[in-house]
């Protein structure tokens, strides 16, 4: 049985998400272990969203902030649990776990692969030189012998700047998971009402939300989440539930006839993923992520600014949504973007790093769909 370490920090939203349906999807083949970090907004017995035999430990040092000292003591621990279980294989999940166990495997002749999830030199909100920092330890920690598995394809453009291996592997959602909630999926298409899902971020650009809510004062806006700039979502017609159970939080989507993601970054959001297979009509910022998700005018709309939502949305309420659009959507989510997909995906890719390693292939790159970046670009701009 093939030995699979995933370590993670960000043990809640996105990255989370991600990595519980590639977990669930892999088959018996794997045994599985997940060294782990708890924040603030984590779901409650978190562990309880995996399939029994997957083996938890909770992280003593693995921290969101910088840390010098936590951050050699995350090192170190991450080479005891190593050295402990022995993996075949080891995954890291989202940026800072992708830099400690960079860091603390070097060296170490076991197949490693990395999944950002959204890169943080793509975080607009951050300063100029924050950005470039960001970067530029991208950049070392990406010649190291490891492999990027960009969430999507837009995300691998970003990978190839920054590491010498990269490939991309769609993210997935869940099926089965999604068609136990039997909702009822049918609105009236003249009935427009406004959701998103996630974290009241900066990344989520919730001025931009705000503003779009302002401007259409009949229509009923939804956030479904919570967070540090709830301050700015003053409309009278925006209602936050902040955080919420699942079947809530998909309850609350199915109430409204159209999600809308305004981010400044993305991976591959699974939260438009699950809208598009519920037949919720998408309306989406223009960023790496949700263009590779939505086709413009065929599966849902795409917006760079905000005269652009203005004119979708008047155009809904004008004309009503086309389902055919909405079936669209769906049926891609059917056939692509799902956990089958995923977990097929990974499981290969594990299983072919390992042919590399006992002499298979010569290297990495000749795994279907891995492709070498070469040598990586400077950033244009910070």
């Amino acid at each position: 049985m093939v030995k699979v370490l995933h370590i993670i920090e960000a043990f809640a939203g996105g990255v989370l998400g991600a990595l519980q349906t590639l977990a669930n999807g892999l088959d018996d083949e794997f045994e599985q272990y997940i060294l782990y970090t708890e924040r603030a907004e984590s779901p409650k017995e978190a562990k309880n969203l995996f399939k029994p035999g997957i083996s938890f430990i909770r992280s003593e040092h693995l921290t969101r902030e910088i840390s010098p000292k936590e951050d050699l003591a995350a090192i170190r621990e991450v080479r005891r649990v190593f050295d402990e279980i022995q993996p075949d294989v080891v995954h890291l999940h989202s940026t800072k776990a992708g830099a400690i166990g960079r860091l603390a495997l070097d060296g170490k002749n076991t197949p490693v692969f990395y999944s950002p999830q959204g890169y943080s030199f793509l975080m607009y909100q951050c300063s100029a030189a924050k950005r470039r920092m960001y970067y530029v330890l991208e950049k070392l920690l990406g010649s190291r012998p490891s492999v990027t598995v960009a969430s999507c394809a837009g995300e691998y453009d970003s990978a190839k700047r920054v590491s010498r291996q990269a490939t991309y592997i769609n993210n997935g959602v869940n099926l089965a998971e999604l068609d136990r909630f039997g909702l009822d999926w049918d609105l009236r298409p003249e009935e427009i009402k406004v959701c998103t899902l996630g974290r009241v971020v900066p990344q989520k650009d919730p001025a931009m939300f705000n503003r779009i809510a302002e401007a259409f004062p009949e229509v009923k806006f939804t956030w479904i989440g919570g967070g540090e700039l709830e301050g700015e979502l003053t409309s009278p017609n925006i209602e936050i539930t902040g955080w919420v159970a699942k079947e809530e939080a998909v309850r609350q989507m199915m109430d409204s006839s159209v999600f809308m993601l305004t981010s400044l970054y993305e991976g591959l959001a699974f939260s438009i993923m699950e809208a598009m297979y519920f037949k919720r009509l998408c309306i989406v910022s223009r960023i790496p992520g949700n263009v590779d998700a939505i086709s413009d005018g065929k599966t849902g709309y795409i917006c760079g600014t905000f005269e652009e939502y203005q004119k979708v949305i008047q155009n809904l309420l004008d004309n009503g949504i086309d389902s055919r659009m909405t079936d669209a959507a769906h049926e891609r989510v059917a056939a692509e973007l799902n956990q089958v997909v995923m977990a097929r995906e990974y499981g290969a890719l594990y299983k072919k790093s390992l042919k590399e390693r006992h002499g298979g292939v010569r290297s990495l790159t000749e795994l279907p769909g891995c492709v070498w970046a070469g040598p990586c670009e400077e950033m244009a701009a910070a």
